[in-house]
C-alpha cells in the first residue's frame, strides 16, 4: 500500500509526462504481481463498487477524531473533498502495518459481508495503522473517489516500456471485461487468444480537434470527409456466433439495444464495425435527447422502444472474417464495410434498418469542407470528421491523420446566481456556478458550469461572490445578481426536469461579459425559440 501510495504521490505532484510515465515504469518494475494488476485496474478506472456508505465514514470519522459535527462539515465545505477531510482531521498514527494494495482491495470487498458494527471497527483500526499518503489514498478508494492525474494513455506506454511491447499490443489487451480479481498482469498482457474473451473490443481511434493551417492538409481529395455525428461511438462484434455491443467508455451495453440481435445472424462470424449509435426516423437521424430517453431506462418498453429506434451510423470496420484488418489504410477498410453492408442488406432487408453507411462527401476544396461544416447543424451533426484516406485505425487520440472540425457552439448570456467552491486544487475557490435567465421580471436558473474561466478570473470571481453573497446553503452561496457570462453549449432540448424547461448539451463558460448588465442577459422565450428554430432546421 505504501509502495502505491507513494506512486499516486508522484503522479498527482507532477504535470511533466515524462515523469509520469518513469513513475509508473519503476512502480511496475517493482510491485509484485498481484499489487501491480490491481494498480492497472484501479488507473484505468475500473474501480471496485462501495462496500460503505459515506454516511458510514463520516459518523466514524467525527467519532476517532473527536471533533463535533459541525466542525466536520465545516472543514468539509472548506476542503472540498471527504477522503482529504478524513485524512487532516483523523489523530496521527503511532504504529503502521504494511498492507499490499491487493490484500487492501481484497479486504475492502470482504465488507460487503460485514455488520455495520464489523466495517466500523475493521475502518478505524486500518485508519490507525497507516501514514497520512496511505491513509489518504485508502480514504479514496473506499469513498469511490479515486482518481490521479495520469490517463490510460500514459498507463499504456508505460506497461509498453516496462515489458517491452508495442503499445498498439498492450492498448487491446486492456480492453474487454476484465477485473484484477480474475487475471494477472503476464496474463493479461500476453494472452492474445481471442477464444478466451470473444466480447474484447479494440481501443477506439479518437481525433483532436482541427489546429493546422488548411494547407497544412495537402490535397483535400486525399481526406475522407463525413459528418461528425452525435451519439453514443460503440463497436458492433459478433465473434462465436455471440452479439457484444460496447461503448467507447469501456461500458458493454448489448442489452441496452436489443434492436442488433438481429446481427447476430446477419453479420458474418469475427466481425467488428465502429460507427455512432443514434436514434433514427427512417434514413434521418433524431435529436440526442432522444437516446437519453433510452439509455436511462433499465427496463425498456415496446413504446420507449418504438419512439426512439436506434441504429449505428457505420464509419470504419476493425475485423473481418476474423482477421484484425486495423494496419490496412483506410481506403481498403471502406471498401470493404461498403461491401459487407451491400451484402448483407440484400441477404437481411430488415438488417439494414439498424446498420447505415456513413455518407462520404467528395470534396476536392476547402470551401466545399467549410460550406459542409456550416450545415452541419441542420442535420443534428457537429461538424466534419477529416480522415486520411492512407491511415491505419490506431488506438487513443492521435494526431495528423485524423481531425474532427466542430463548428463554432451555440451560445446564451446568463446571470451568476449560485456558486459552490470547487474541488482538489480548486476547494478553496468558488468556481461551479449556476447561471440564469430572465422569465419576466423573475431570473430562472437554466444551467450549471465551472470550466472556462482563467485562473486569474476565477480569483476575482470568487473575491466577487464573497463579498456578494445573499444566503449560504451548505457549501452553496446565492449571490446579488450582478455578473453575465456568455455560456457555450453544444445542444438544447426541452426538458420538464429543469424550472426552466431546458436542458444544456456540454455547457462551459465561453468568457465574462464584463461589457453587458445583468438587463442584457438572454431570456428563457429565447431559449424556447432556439429550440424551434434548430428543429425547424432538421
Amino acid at each position: 500500500m505504501k509502495k502505491f501510495a507513494d506512486l499516486f504521490s508522484d503522479l498527482d505532484q507532477t504535470t511533466k509526462t515524462n515523469a509520469k510515465v518513469d513513475a509508473l515504469v519503476e512502480y511496475f518494475n517493482t510491485a509484485n504481481e498481484d499489487d501491480a494488476i490491481w494498480a492497472v485496474a484501479l488507473l484505468t478506472g475500473r474501480k471496485p463498487k462501495r462496500t460503505v456508505k459515506t454516511a458510514e465514514l463520516k459518523t466514524w470519522a467525527i467519532e476517532l477524531s473527536g471533533v463535533s459535527d459541525w466542525i466536520f462539515e465545516e472543514s468539509y465545505h472548506v476542503v472540498g473533498d471527504l477522503a482529504e477531510t478524513i485524512t487532516l482531521l483523523l489523530p496521527k498514527s503511532e504504529s503502521f502495518t504494511e498492507y499490499g494494495l491487493s490484500a487492501m482491495m481484497a479486504l475492502l470487498k470482504s465488507l460487503s459481508t460485514k455488520t455495520e458494527e464489523e466495517r466500523k471497527h475493521i475502518i478505524q483500526e486500518i485508519w490507525m495503522q497507516l501514514n497520512t499518503e496511505e491513509r489518504f489514498v485508502f480514504n479514496k478508494l473506499i469513498t469511490g473517489s479515486f482518481r490521479v492525474g495520469v490517463s490510460q494513455q500514459l498507463v499504456i506506454k508505460a506497461l509498453a516500456k516496462n515489458f517491452s511491447v508495442p503499445e498498439s499490443s498492450v492498448a487491446y489487451q486492456l480492453m474487454g471485461n476484465w477485473t484484477a480479481e480474475d487475471t494477472s498482469l503476464q496474463h493479461l498482457l500476453f494472452n492474445t487468444s481471442i477464444e478466451e474473451d470473444a466480447s474484447k473490443p479494440y481501443p477506439f481511434y479518437l481525433a483532436y480537434q482541427l489546429d493546422i493551417p488548411m494547407e497544412a492538409l495537402g490535397t483535400i481529395a486525399d481526406w475522407q470527409i463525413e459528418y461528425k455525428f452525435d451519439g453514443i461511438r460503440g463497436q458492433i462484434i459478433v465473434r462465436k456466433n455471440e452479439l457484444f455491443v460496447w461503448s467507447r467508455g469501456e461500458e458493454l451495453m448489448t442489452d441496452k439495444f436489443p434492436e442488433f440481435e438481429i446481427l447476430k445472424l446477419a453479420l458474418p462470424d469475427g466481425t467488428v464495425i465502429d460507427g455512432e449509435i443514434l436514434p433514427f426516423d427512417g434514413e434521418e437521424p433524431m435529436p440526442f435527447h432522444i437516446m437519453q430517453t433510452r439509455i436511462g431506462r433499465k427496463n425498456l418498453s415496446k413504446k420507449s422502444l418504438a419512439d426512439a429506434p436506434l441504429a449505428m451510423m457505420c464509419y470504419d470496420l476493425l475485423e473481418y472474417e476474423g482477421v484484425d484488418i486495423r494496419a490496412l489504410p483506410m481506403f481498403e477498410r471502406r471498401a470493404k464495410l461498403e461491401e459487407l453492408l451491400r451484402q448483407i442488406a440484400e441477404k437481411n432487408p430488415a438488417a439494414k434498418e439498424v446498420l447505415k453507411l456513413s455518407k462520404v462527401f467528395p470534396c476536392t476544396h476547402v470551401d466545399e469542407m467549410v460550406q459542409l461544416r456550416n450545415v452541419s447543424r441542420d442535420h443534428l451533426c457537429e461538424g466534419l470528421m477529416l480522415k486520411h484516406k492512407d491511415s491505419l485505425y490506431e488506438s487513443g487520440r492521435r494526431k495528423g491523420k485524423w481531425w474532427k472540425w466542430k463548428i463554432d457552439p451555440l451560445t446564451v448570456d446568463g446571470v451568476l446566481l449560485y456558486a459552490q467552491k470547487g474541488h482538489g486544487r480548486r476547494a478553496d475557490l468558488y468556481t461551479d456556478y449556476t447561471f440564469a435567465v430572465w422569465n419576466g421580471e423573475e431570473l430562472v436558473p437554466f444551467t450549471k458550469a465551472y470550466s472556462g474561466l482563467k485562473d486569474k478570473e476565477l480569483v476575482e470571481v470568487d473575491r466577487w461572490i464573497k463579498k456578494n453573497t445573499l444566503e449560504k446553503f451548505g457549501p452553496v452561496r446565492s449571490v446579488t445578481p450582478g455578473l453575465v457570462f456568455e455560456i457555450a453549449f453544444e445542444g438544447i432540448n426541452p426538458s420538464p426536469r429543469h424550472k426552466s424547461g431546458v436542458a444544456l448539451r456540454f455547457p462551459r463558460i465561453a468568457r465574462w461579459r464584463k461589457d453587458k448588465a445583468i438587463q442584457d442577459a438572454n431570456t428563457k422565450q429565447d431559449l424556447l425559440d432556439l429550440i424551434q428554430q434548430l428543429n425547424n432546421k432538421v
